[in-house]
């Protein structure tokens, strides 16, 4: 599965457009002060694991359209005193060749 924020994949031909797909996850944390070093390193694995997460349903949700590829995808990085993380994908699932 290809995935990339660009509109085209160079080397690569568009041949079906299949819809638009989109990945979601969260991920509650306790709270963290972010005045320490340790602290902003725990916030950073928190925000990895909800954007992985997220990009995994994102792939999942364009191999049930039976794409190849998705398109243009947009990420979306929204926290809640920075103890709730919410990461949103979306982008257009494709088959290239």
């Amino acid at each position: 599965m290809i995935l990339t924020t660009t509109n085209t994949i160079e080397g690569f031909k568009v041949i079906e457009y299949k819809g638009i797909v989109s990945g979601t996850s969260s991920e509650l944390k306790t709270k963290f002060s972010f005045k320490t070093e340790k602290n902003m390193e725990m916030i950073a694995n928190v925000m990895t694991e909800a954007k992985e997460q997220a990009f995994q349903k994102l792939k999942d949700n364009a191999t049930k359209l039976n794409a190849n590829a998705v398109l243009g995808i947009s990420v979306d990085v929204e926290t809640v005193n920075g103890s709730y993380f919410f990461v949103s994908v979306t982008g257009t699932a494709v088959n290239v060749a």
